[in-house]
């Protein structure tokens, strides 16, 4: 597991415990305000005996209440002294104080949308490295086989293109890898060289635009600014700074295996290890000087 796979891991664990800590901070505070609202001992004590007999001897008692205190106490004095009543329990939290009020619907849609914000941040980010995940662009592709590649560039006479992978697969010949040793460019990919295999990037190093095969001439000829390269990618016309830029080819059990995790710069103007110069008409007319 990378290091970037780890942090994506670590942000959407960070994510899952502070949606837990909120929701739970507003539980809490709803059953707070539930028991806040909930009447008092005191006061269920009071309604408790607002309906008892008033006692003998009360200033406020009239005849007919003095009469039947009296009578209570004669039949309640024949019986055994009742035991003194429980404390009364709390009052059961008020069903109605639990639910939403408006200030609480304000807070829940906050912490929602601020909880939907940072989701779509975490997704962007999974969308952001998936293609590294998948096998795709930005990182090491599985093109196919070498010799069927071969043969099928032989056939048509253009190079084999993987959209997934954004690169040209051209044949470098055997000649020229003395010459690309010379080039501080071709470091990188020289072991691709000698094996016979050259991966293309797609963009035009001037500014970015896809380069598309010329057959008639057997370049590539960028149709935004007229640069044009030769079948291995080096400059031959137009404004472009350098070559094409391209990605390190090997070929391993029969199977060409191409890292597009990292572009490495085309080779400076004026470099020309293969000697191949167009065989037709130009689809794009170059534009400046060699």
């Amino acid at each position: 597991m990378d290091s970037s796979t780890i942090f994506l891991v670590a942000v959407m664990a960070l994510l899952g415990l502070m949606f837990i800590f909120l929701f739970a901070t507003s539980r809490r505070r709803d059953a707070e305000r539930a028991q806040d609202d909930a009447p008092g001992i005191e006061e269920r004590a009071e309604a408790a005996t607002a309906n008892l007999p008033v006692p003998v001897g009360s200033a406020s008692a009239s005849g007919r209440e003095l009469e039947r205190t009296v009578a209570l106490e004669r039949r309640t004095s024949q019986v055994a002294t009742p035991e003194a009543p429980p404390a009364p329990l709390p009052a059961p939290l008020d069903e109605e104080a639990l639910g939403v009020t408006r200030r609480q619907v304000l807070n829940r849609g906050i912490v929602g949308t601020f909880t939907l914000a940072i989701s779509g941040f975490g997704l962007a980010c999974v969308a952001m490295l998936w293609p590294s995940l998948s096998g795709g662009f930005g990182s090491k592709i599985r093109v196919g086989k070498f010799d069927e590649i071969m043969d099928e560039i032989a056939d048509k006479k253009e190079p084999f293109y993987l959209g997934a992978g954004r690169v040209y697969i051209s044949p470098y010949p055997k000649e020229g890898v003395d010459k690309a040793k010379a080039v501080q460019a071709y470091a990188a990919v020289l072991e691709g060289y000698d094996q016979g295999v050259v991966a293309l990037y797609q963009k035009c190093p001037h500014l970015g635009c896809r380069v598309p095969w010329c057959k008639t001439s057997q370049w590539y000829e960028c149709p935004c600014h007229g640069s044009q390269y030769n079948r291995v990618g080096e400059k031959k016309g137009g404004p472009a700074p350098r070559g094409m830029d391209r990605f390190a080819a090997t070929v391993e059990n029969g199977i060409v295996v191409v890292d597009t995790k990292t572009v490495i710069p085309g080779p400076p103007i004026g470099t020309n290890t293969t000697g191949q110069e167009s065989e037709g008409p130009h689809c794009i007319g170059a534009v400046g000087g060699h």
